[in-house]
């Protein structure tokens, strides 16, 4: 909600301007964060009841939620002889059939709340078939006649977010005196363009006879709608238009910050001649695929741009992209500037120094590595920057973790920075890298493949590219969901294969037991190896001391260790292709796409792959879960799935800032509008 230039609007008002609203309830209206008119008006209901005919309660059906309108004939605290356990019980009756209410552990003011004579409207689900009906801790609202009672029933109503000592009916009260008194002062975002509705559209009361905005009622009446809507598809059009302003308050944001960088910052030569990427690619050992190649045009023509590239590399797990890493270093280097690439991990960040150290230093590039155990370069000294700055020549790619932060780390004429597995850094700290130089070209990349909606909102100021298509002569990977009933047979399997020459990861979510249901790699690391007895085992968590993790992981890739006990550290970056085979114990307690990362570990050779995931979770939910996996690669769809079962928060993990607060939009569902803001937004800029 937004108000012309240099005015204050008047939904900027204290939430005490509302008549009814005293020193007490602001108070607990601010622990909904509730402060303003405005606040109150976009305070989105989570649920609404159709009251404009309640179900009899001989009607009510198992497990479906229900509203029923009941009179309390007989009401109790039960104490039980063991422990302190209470139960408070009260009975309706509407004159068709009686429902009991329970509520485990009974509060003091139960008794003169629930008093016999008093009339609820009680929301809830029968526990079982048996007799009496019962709904176990519902929800009810008490029924008190008064002017305002057509707000409350013979409508569809409003259920807002709570707090303890604010009750349904008042808040749904405060809600329509706002709107009352300050429905007019509702105005039309101004963000780019003119997306007022028709003059007609203020005093419409039904989304169908909303002025057109993208099919959409005004602002205005869809605040109206989305708390009192005459029927539920209005409230849900609602929504979709107070998403859309949303979305399109954030893509503005997104474009503004674009063109102001574009229009402050100048692209660093760094389209290179290719002097080094063809005895490269020629030592290469195998051809880009078609989709690498078509990648690295776009880098190239970004490198060479007149700004510098800001460019998101997705891929999944396997498809090469280490090698347009390695080849967009190339660029910047063939130039005569230096290049840097961060990871997550000291293990991931090992491995790359590895690859690229065999790949470049041949070509006569440096390669430096810096990590929190391990450094090739030494931090310097204020004193001595000048000096090696001056002493060094270009052509060195710094590798390292979040290290390469250090103060006094010098990294001098930065062409480019590379970001591994950029969802496992902030905003904040991808932001400090860049700062070493002056505007060097970004490339950040993930393997975890980002569901449009967030790639559209969360990444709007980057450039997208897909490496689409996956590597020839990979062994196929089948996945399958087993009990724990199940092991003797899994580990009997894994033997078999080991015997054949492969190797296993086997992966817990714990280091230690903190849940006697969750197990950790420290216990059952003795029962591998009794399972693989005859087998050399290893152990790899986060705790274990950088040299002893880098002797394991040297020894598991030389095939002396047969199979790796490990947490999810090895997630990203491991790369054994003769490893075949990934168990993972109680797979229910990992992502979607974390699983899908684990399970990326296998399938990097020619043999066929296996993963097998042990849950013995009873919900229905968590096996959906795993079903998913078991019926696909596709890494896209799977992130998809993992967003709308977890969120973006859950997904993005806690250190990714940037995060939009959206009151109505839904990052999972809302891709339409989201691209419907940015068309808006790219019109009216």
């Amino acid at each position: 909600m937004s108000a012309p230039e240099n005015h204050v609007s008047p939904l900027a008002a204290p939430v005490s301007s509302v008549w009814g609203v005293g020193e007490e309830r602001a108070r607990l209206l601010a622990r909904l964060d509730i402060f303003t008119i405005e606040d109150l008006l976009l305070h989105k209901p989570r649920r609404y009841e159709d009251r404009r005919k309640f179900l009899p309660i001989r009607d009510l059906q198992l497990k479906e939620a229900a509203t029923v309108r009941g009179q309390i004939i007989a009401a109790g605290t039960k104490h039980f002889k063991k422990g302190t356990r209470t139960m408070f019980e009260c009975v309706f009756d509407d004159g068709t059939a009686r429902l009991h209410g329970r509520w485990w552990q009974a509060q003091p003011w139960m008794p003169d709340w629930y008093a016999v004579g008093r009339e609820f409207l009680i929301y809830g689900k029968l526990d079982d078939d048996k007799k009496p009906r019962t709904f176990t801790h519902p929800e009810t609202e008490l029924v008190e006649p008064g002017d305002d009672e057509f707000i409350h029933v013979n409508r569809i109503v409003p259920v807002h977010p709570l707090t303890e000592g604010l009750t349904a009916r008042v808040l749904r009260s405060l809600v329509w005196r706002a709107l009352e008194k300050f429905e007019k002062e509702i105005a039309e975002p101004q963000v780019g363009r003119d997306t007022s509705c028709a003059p007609t559209a203020a005093t419409a009361r039904r989304a169908e006879d909303c002025a057109p905005y993208l099919n959409l009622p005004s602002r205005a009446n869809a605040v109206r709608l989305i708390h009192f809507p005459e029927e539920l598809l209005d409230a849900e059009i609602a929504r979709q238009r107070l998403a859309l302003d949303e979305f399109v308050a954030l893509q503005f944001q997104i474009q503004a910050r674009r063109k102001k960088f574009e229009a402050s910052a100048k692209g660093l030569p760094c389209g290179g001649d290719n002097r080094l990427m063809k005895p490269f690619l020629a030592a290469l050992g195998f051809k880009l695929t078609a989709a690498q190649a078509n990648v690295l045009k776009e880098i190239r023509a970004d490198m060479g741009g007149a700004h510098p590239m800001r460019r998101l590399l997705q891929g999944d797990v396997g498809s090469g992209k280490t090698a347009v890493a390695a080849c967009s270093a190339l660029m910047a280097l063939e130039s005569g500037f230096n290049g840097a690439l961060m990871a997550p991990t000291e293990i991931l960040a090992e491995q790359h120094y590895r690859n690229f150290t065999n790949w470049l230093e041949p070509l006569g590039v440096k390669v430096e590595l810096q990590t929190g155990s391990r450094k090739t370069q030494e931090v310097q000294s204020p004193k001595s920057k000048v000096q090696s700055a001056a002493q060094r020549e270009p052509s060195t790619l710094f590798i390292g973790t979040h290290a390469l932060f250090t103060a006094g780390l010098e990294l001098p004429k930065l062409g480019l920075v590379i970001i591994d597995e950029q969802h496992k850094f902030g905003v904040a700290q991808r932001e400090t890298l860049v700062r070493k130089g002056h505007y060097p070209h970004l490339l950040v990349m993930t393997a975890t493949p980002i569901p449009r909606t967030l790639g559209l909102t969360l990444y709007g100021d980057l450039d997208v590219s897909v490496i689409d298509e996956m590597p020839g002569g990979r062994g196929a990977i089948k996945t399958f969901v087993r009990t724990t009933e199940k092991l003797p047979k899994v580990f009997e399997f894994i033997r078999e294969k080991i015997a054949g020459g492969r190797q296993a990861y086997i992966v817990y979510p714990r280091v230690e037991v903190a849940d006697k249901d969750i197990k950790a790699v420290t216990k059952e690391f003795e029962n591998v190896q009794r399972a693989l007895t005859g087998c050399k085992v290893g152990l790899l968590h986060g705790r274990i001391k950088p040299a002893d993790k880098e002797k394991t992981m040297a020894e598991f890739r030389a095939n002396k260790i047969k199979a790796l006990v490990a947490t999810s550290l090895i997630e990203v970056g491991v790369d054994v292709p003769n490893a075949t085979v990934m168990l993972i114990e109680n797979a229910e307690h990992f992502g979607l796409a974390q699983l899908h990362q684990l399970r990326g570990r296998i399938g990097r050779g020619a043999h066929k792959s296996f993963c097998i995931l042990i849950s013995d979770a009873p919900h229905e939910d968590a096996q959906s879960r795993l079903k998913i996996l078991a019926e696909t690669n596709d890494g896209f769809k799977i992130a998809e799935a993992d967003l709308k079962l977890r969120g973006p928060g859950e997904l993005l993990g806690q250190q990714q800032s940037g995060l939009p607060n959206l009151r109505f939009g839904n990052l999972a569902e809302d891709l339409n509008l989201i691209r419907q803001a940015r068309e808006l937004v790219a019109r009216g800029g």
